[in-house]
């Protein structure tokens, strides 16, 4: 069975857990990366992410696009959207129309 996580800083992500969602509390890049690959190999299907996290992982990120699942989901943090997720689901809708329908 598929699971649900939510990875970013403990103030961004603990609300999750009060709907039943895995939550991931991390402080740095590195560890964000080390747990945003374990989780993919643990049957997580979507992984929500905070943008603040996901700046700097856009490579790691961008492993998971073309693959089924995990689908990396980004979230705005307790300081407020960054204009990540609006721009990758922006990206996504582009790619599968295949134009800009803005």
């Amino acid at each position: 069975m598929y699971k649900i996580a939510v990875l970013g800083d403990r103030d961004s992500v603990l609300g999750f857990r009060a709907l039943g969602l895995d939550t991931f509390f991390v402080e740095d890049t590195e560890e964000a990366r080390h747990t945003l690959h374990r989780l993919a190999r643990e049957n997580y299907a979507i992984i929500y992410m905070t943008e603040a996290l996901a700046g700097p992982l856009a490579a790691d990120i961008d492993r998971y696009k073309s693959e089924t699942t995990p689908a990396v989901i980004l979230i705005p943090g307790k300081g407020g959207s960054l204009g990540l997720g609006s721009r990758a689901l922006q990206a996504a809708v582009e790619r599968a129309v295949g134009a800009d329908i803005s």
